[in-house]
């Protein structure tokens, strides 16, 4: 595998920049797109948004929506984002913005999550609106080589077994086999299981990701 890393700084910085410009989107965003159906199954672009509003939860408050999911962290994260998802949709761009500075994050994960959240969630609200949004190389590098890494919740190694990836807009590669390439926005789509990302790729390994990714 070879990928650029990030320096804390860096990432930090990374992550700002994506919250204040998915907050400009948000204050663009029509009704009627708000209530558009997201990447992510069974979620609409508001509740998208509104996820991301929750990315500084803090232990008090996470422990205790654990505790009412009966221990579901799936069930956890959406029933936390559909609640959020009834404020004002006016709300979800003050919200982010004001996250912008901090580098509060919710328990047990790693710097890394909240941009990969911002990264693979803004495509989940972009793509299918049709809104073209920039993946900057060096933070999906970075955002990919997190997937990779990790095992719950994408499983990214296990399922793309016996292909190899690589982006041809940063240094980033991971796998060994016939080779998938393409911005690495489409493939962290795909590593993340969004199967609207494949269109963008090519190679002969493709064939086998379709089938297994």
């Amino acid at each position: 595998m070879s990928g650029a890393a990030m320096h804390r700084d860096q990432l930090w910085q990374a992550i700002d920049q994506e919250r204040s410009s998915l907050a400009d989107l948000f204050d663009e965003l029509s009704d009627q797109e708000w209530e558009t159906p997201s990447l992510c199954q069974g979620w609409r672009v508001r509740d998208v948004a509104a996820h991301l509003t929750l990315a500084q939860t803090g232990w008090g408050t996470a422990l205790a929506e654990l505790a009412t999911a009966r221990g579901s962290f799936d069930r956890m994260v959406h029933d936390t984002a559909v609640r959020q998802a009834a404020l004002p949709v006016r709300q979800y761009g003050i919200l982010l913005r004001a996250m912008v500075g901090s580098r509060s994050k919710a328990p047990v994960i790693s710097d890394l999550e909240p941009l990969l959240d911002a990264l693979v969630h803004g495509q989940d609200i972009a793509v299918p609106l049709g809104r073209e949004r920039h993946v900057p190389p060096l933070a999906g590098a970075a955002a990919a080589q997190r997937v990779w890494e990790m095992s719950w919740p994408f499983f990214a190694r296990r399922r793309m077994r016996g292909i190899r990836l690589a982006a041809t807009d940063c240094d980033w590669s991971a796998g060994d086999g016939p080779l998938v390439e393409g911005p690495i926005a489409a493939i962290l789509l795909a590593l993340t299981g969004r199967p609207a990302g494949l269109s963008r790729l090519s190679g002969e390994g493709l064939v086998t990701l379709r089938r297994t990714g």
